[in-house]
């Protein structure tokens, strides 16, 4: 396939996924206005002869997903910083990165990554936020013969049904969200409505909730979908509240969050228990009404007990004004660390057919402990925590408090690829 012909079926195939509509940029702690594209620093010591190693992230720095993005970049760099101790460099070979915004828009994805691969000529793809941003660039990363590292965009779908030999995924899917959220409430007996976003990301997860929970003995009684731009959730939280389920299991990202109005509406006093997956911490400065809640939690930072964590949480307090990471912090963490870890045992060969038979099986060690790419549909296995939403002192917002951990083999999904 010529690039051109790639390039217009990646566009065709782009029409099937939309995106949220774009935010206004917001600015965090210690961070200078960004443009759409930053490169990281290098170092100096590395002779060009030596070459250079390049890495094309896809992020959403503006738009829904703005603060997801942001996560992921800071990660990112201080996961290369922690797998090269300091220097930038592997295997002889200085790193640089080039980081896109995609907008939170798949056809603005496909145009950054376009523009990775055949001007910048990057090695690596990262991305993206958006499981809608993330689909329509998987082909490029075929076409291309180069390896996509998948973080932190969550559908099944990406490591299933659109998989292909080039795409390794640091991030949890859907299947893992749902294994631990079904843990937390479905038994025998349990009626369950669901409410997600009415996109790739909301159907994956709900699917993927609904087998795990009716294999645990629990109806699904409702699946109720919403604009994923919506910012008013009445009708929809109405028909939930008409069926009377036992619970209300909600899939959401993005700063639309239906949060304040399931509290306006009183759901909880009408006898329906919320269970969901704990968000990052400004969503849970709104879910002051779900103290005592249990469900699941992809990462907060006294969750896991390991030393990379720990230099995470340090590492973060000292550059961003004391703030801790958040929830995918760790993964563009884990998603830097797993690039070094395969250039390392490829002596610096940044070959993406290589690449893949290094990095099928490859284990490598990350905030949540140990992370393995499942050679089948390269997903990988990781801990994911049991939790329950507690009140603490000097905290002004719900804390995840440790239940116990979800071991990777607990959470391990179906393989869905059929490859």
């Amino acid at each position: 396939m010529t690039k051109k012909l790639g390039l217009l079926l990646t566009l065709l195939f782009v029409l099937i996924f939309s995106a949220a509509c774009s935010e206004k940029a917001v600015t965090t702690p210690k961070e200078e206005e960004q443009t759409t594209e930053e490169t990281t620093p290098v170092s100096s010591e590395v002779t060009e002869e030596a070459g250079t190693i390049k890495i094309g992230v896809l992020a959403s720095l503006t738009g829904a997903l703005e603060s997801y993005g942001k996560q992921t970049k800071n990660g990112f760099e201080l996961g290369l910083e922690y797998a090269t101790n300091g220097t930038m460099e592997v295997a002889g070979k200085k790193i640089e990165v080039v980081f896109e915004d995609t907008e939170t828009k798949p056809e603005v994805a496909v145009q950054k990554a376009t523009k990775l691969l055949e001007e910048d000529e990057v090695d690596f793809l990262v991305g993206s936020s958006s499981s809608g941003d993330t689909l329509a660039v998987l082909p490029l990363a075929e076409e291309y013969k180069k390896i996509m590292v998948v973080e932190p965009a969550v559908a099944d779908s990406i490591t299933g049904s659109e998989f292909n030999p080039y795409i390794f995924r640091t991030g949890r899917n859907s299947s893992q969200d749902a294994v631990a959220g079904a843990a937390a409430i479905a038994k025998p007996g349990v009626k369950i409505a669901t409410f997600a976003p009415d996109y790739s990301f909301g159907w994956d997860g709900v699917a993927a909730f609904k087998a795990a929970a009716e294999k645990l003995g629990a109806e699904v009684v409702l699946e109720e979908f919403a604009d994923p731009a919506a910012t008013d959730f009445t009708s929809n939280l109405q028909k939930i509240i008409q069926e009377k389920p036992d619970y209300l299991f909600v899939i959401w990202a993005g700063a639309n969050s239906p949060w304040n109005q399931i509290a306006d509406l009183k759901l909880q006093e009408k006898g329906i228990k919320i269970s969901t997956g704990a968000p990052d911490i400004p969503a849970l400065s709104i879910m002051e009404p779900l103290v005592g809640m249990e469900g699941f939690s992809v990462y907060y930072h006294t969750l896991p007990k390991n030393k990379i964590n720990d230099w995470l949480v340090d590492e973060h307090k000292k550059r961003f004004d004391g703030a801790v990471p958040d929830l995918f912090t760790p993964g563009g963490m884990s998603a830097a660390i797993a690039i070094v870890e395969a250039l390392k045992k490829s002596e610096g060969n940044a070959d993406g057919t290589e690449l893949i038979k290094i990095m099928e099986g490859l284990s490598f060690e990350t905030p949540k402990g140990k992370m393995t790419f499942r050679p089948e549909d390269h997903q990988a296995m990781q801990t994911l925590y049991s939790i329950k939403l507690e009140k603490q002192d000097g905290v002004p917002y719900p804390v995840p408090v440790l239940i116990r951990e979800l071991s990777p083999e607990e959470t391990e999904p179906p393989i869905l690829n059929n490859k």
